[in-house]
């Protein structure tokens, strides 16, 4: 995400004066909500779906993901290299490329 579009995000939430209601639990809330309303997108019909409406539910999990981290002080890109480093141990390429198992079930 471009430094403008973060600084775009700050703004909109600053100017209505949002912050306050900014909790982490507040946020981790609304992302399950927006993260539900994106997955309704595809509810009956996973091949079919309004590509639009899927953009405008995902754009609104970033955003509050976005506000998450200012919240907590998080890094985006250090929270998601050490969550990766984290997943590339517990999925290395030779056990699971192809598969689709939870990393405790890859030895079987």
């Amino acid at each position: 995400m471009t430094q403008e579009t973060i600084n775009r995000i700050r703004a909109f939430v600053t100017d209505r004066d949002w912050t306050q209601f900014h909790s982490p639990g507040n946020l981790a809330k609304s992302i399950s909500i927006e993260a539900n309303e994106l997955l309704e997108c595809f509810q009956w019909d996973g091949e079919h779906f309004d590509r639009e409406h899927v953009a405008e539910e995902l754009a609104d999990v970033i955003v509050y993901c976005r506000n998450m981290l200012d919240r907590l002080g998080l890094d985006e890109d250090e929270i998601v290299n050490r969550k990766m480093d984290q997943n590339e141990h517990k999925y290395p390429v030779e056990k699971a490329r192809g598969r689709s198992e939870k990393y405790d079930r890859l030895d079987r």
